[in-house]
């Protein structure tokens, strides 16, 4: 799958989608992951999470280096672009679909909507209603026949089964000190999709395991995220890091900060003629 880290030193990332500009919340998870590793005598990583052709754009890739510059962070070179290593993630797919442990979902979000709302009652996930296993069941002819008829489709992890594969997992949050995995709250994730070969429970699970990440520092938002790559780690038998899931940072309304808010991104508070240090003074 690629590049290895340098074992036995401490490694983190700080792991952008190039989807706008940075705003002060990922200026605060970047300090966090960057003075984790100088308290560990590591070294920080860069990687640009670029999978999404279609909201990703070149000119916030640039945008990001030069702010995260301009602010007085170094990092390792090369940067790792999602979007240049695709065949590390179909590696890892092929795997787990040989292990009997992915299905095709051919449904859209209309159909999905429909069937959660006959179901009355449907369990919901962190991020919503889970999805209800509309094509689980399906027959192999019948995937087969649908495929071949250029359907679209996503690829989804059989959660069940796969927890039957891994047994009992638990992963360590330093905040939280150690936590029962439970990758059932998210259902049946979608880990890849015809016209994109990956999604982010893979990439990042992947990308971490390759660039040996030894401590993934991430917003407490993607918490649950995190019992779902704890399942897939276990599944490719890669590295067990450790987490943190640090508090999100919110404006004076209470709501998180957003790409779209330039009055908090680090481009808006240069273009208004802030200085480096009154952008940290921004931070807690």
């Amino acid at each position: 799958m690629g590049e290895a880290g340098v074992e036995g030193v401490e490694v983190t990332r700080f792991a952008p989608s190039p989807t706008g500009y940075l705003h002060l919340g990922h200026v605060y998870s970047a300090r966090v992951a960057r003075d984790a590793a100088r308290e560990g005598g590591g070294r920080f990583l860069l990687r640009m999470e670029d999978i999404d052709p279609g909201r990703c754009r070149p000119e916030f890739e640039e945008a990001i280096y030069e702010d995260l510059g301009w602010l007085g962070f170094e990092w390792e070179e090369p940067v790792r672009r999602q979007s240049e290593h695709m065949d590390d993630y179909g590696e890892a797919l092929a795997r787990l679909e040989g292990m009997g442990l992915l299905y095709p979902c051919f449904c859209t979000r209309r159909e999905i909507a429909e069937e959660i709302a006959r179901a009355g009652a449907a369990p919901h996930g962190p991020e919503g209603p889970l999805y209800p296993g509309i094509c689980r069941g399906m027959s192999v002819g019948e995937r087969e026949e649908r495929m071949g008829r250029g359907e679209e489709y996503a690829m989804r992890l059989d959660v069940g089964r796969a927890m039957e594969v891994a047994g009992d997992l638990e992963w360590v949050d330093l905040e939280r000190g150690v936590i029962r995995a439970r990758p059932e709250l998210l259902g049946d994730v979608v880990l890849a999709r015809k016209d994109v070969g990956t999604s982010y429970h893979l990439a990042v699970t992947v990308d971490d395991a390759i660039q040996g990440v030894g401590l993934v520092t991430r917003g407490e938002d993607l918490l649950e995220a995190t019992h779902v790559h704890r399942l897939l780690i276990a599944l490719l038998e890669l590295p067990v890091p450790e987490w943190r899931h640090h508090r999100l940072l919110t404006g004076a309304d209470g709501k998180r900060y957003a790409k779209r808010d330039g009055g908090v991104t680090v481009r808006g508070m240069r273009e208004r003629g802030m200085g480096v240090e009154e952008v940290w003074g921004q931070l807690p």
